[in-house]
């Protein structure tokens, strides 16, 4: 049912050192928005990689949730430390398929910039309240910030990235809001979404190692907090399929729960992405595609197969009904939220409480939007307080 040992083509892959035709080549990058001189010792997705490491956002993502708020415990996942698990797994399978580690890395590390404080419950509190003006979502707001709300460099705003990265950062986007996109950047990264063409194969491979990574730290986080456990996990039979095998032949870590737990999540991980490198292979060599020009046209071609889609679907079902939506998350959650409405509330009647740059901003709406979606979870909390004499977390 499931891959038992690594297939010898992987193995060789491993070593494999120059990138396949339908790979993205970073010396024929679409470019920057902005020209600028090339690096000397870098190529234009390492460039891109380096900026983001050493931007403000990406800072910022260490106290972010993920599933658990920043301060419930310092072991837990943050955006940051998922966003690094995503970049080792894409990296991973990138070199095997022969695609640019270097731009999978960058899109890996700057996909989450944009997401608000107190993970997913914040985004939907803030999508609330900008409903009447446009909407709010994680994966557009990180493109506005390498694009705009990052200000290191005297020439332009935001970070310059080649379209490749920005491609890749942006993996979800309405028509309305592609169409905004491709009104202000003709041709550029929102045109994909009106003509429904794919974006390269290193973006989608990021989109997917994204989904990998979160439900196997996930497992993990939800185990540590005690919000699930492992007999609830057994259940769900990608990750009781992997528990056998561990137990099969590691009898003796029976009354070492927490091994067991790591070994069972290192052996769903490494199938995952044996899978996903088998399932993409046999996709690409079946669709005839030969360049990367021809994959834009095809149907998503990194993927997992039928069979580890279904168990991965699963897998997340459950997370969603056991732990996003645990009684105690939820709780968390609501007050949350309450959080980001009260500080968009406030921000919005009286704009002086922001910095200068956004009160003074023609669009006051979304730059209260931006203040609070650049916000950690901390920061978040402690504004709060100050505004409202009110501590909820």
């Amino acid at each position: 049912m499931f891959a038992e040992t690594l297939d010898l083509s992987v193995l060789s892959s491993q070593v494999q050192t120059s990138l396949s035709a339908l790979a993205c080549d970073p010396a024929q990058s679409r470019g920057r928005r902005f020209a600028e001189p090339a690096a000397p010792t870098r190529n234009a997705f390492q460039r891109d990689r380096d900026r983001i490491v050493h931007s403000t956002a990406f800072r910022r993502l260490v106290y972010k949730t993920q599933v658990f708020l920043n301060h419930e415990g310092d072991l837990f996942r943050t955006r940051l430390t998922h966003s690094i698990e995503v970049a080792q797994l894409g990296r991973s399978i990138a070199r095997a398929l022969g695609l640019n580690e270097d731009l999978v890395e960058a899109v890996s590390l700057a996909h989450d910039l944009g997401h608000t404080p107190f993970g997913h419950a914040g985004q939907d509190a803030l999508n609330e309240c900008m409903a009447e003006h446009g909407g709010f979502e994680h994966n557009l707001q990180s493109l506005r910030v390498v694009d705009k709300l990052e200000e290191r460099y005297p020439a332009f705003d935001g970070l310059n990235l080649s379209f490749e990265t920005r491609e890749g950062v942006l993996k979800h986007c309405s028509r309305l809001n592609a169409e905004h996109l491709e009104q202000s950047e003709p041709g550029g990264v929102g045109r994909r979404f009106i003509d429904r063409t794919q974006p390269s194969l290193e973006a989608q491979l990021c989109n997917l190692a994204d989904a990998i990574a979160y439900n196997a730290h996930d497992i993990d986080d939800g185990v540590r907090s005690g919000l699930i456990s492992i007999k609830q996990l057994l259940q769900v039979e990608l990750f009781a399929h992997y528990h056998r095998q561990t137990l099969a032949e590691h009898p003796r870590l029976s009354e070492k729960p927490r091994r067991v737990l790591y070994e069972t999540i290192r052996r769903m991980l490494s199938d995952q992405v044996y899978d996903v490198i088998d399932t993409t292979r046999q996709g690409v060599a079946h669709s005839g595609v030969t360049t990367l020009a021809e994959a834009r046209q095809a149907g998503p071609l990194v993927a997992f197969s039928a069979e580890m889609k279904t168990r991965s679907t699963e897998l997340k079902q459950f997370l969603f009904g056991q732990l996003y939506r645990h009684p105690q998350v939820m709780h968390t959650t609501g007050q949350a939220q309450q959080v980001v409405r009260e500080l968009f509330a406030a921000y919005v009647h009286q704009p002086s409480e922001m910095p200068t740059d956004f009160a003074a901003n023609d669009d006051l709406h979304r730059s209260v939007a931006d203040y609070i979606a650049g916000m950690t979870d901390r920061f978040a909390l402690r504004e709060h307080e100050r505004l409202t004499g009110r501590k909820l977390l």
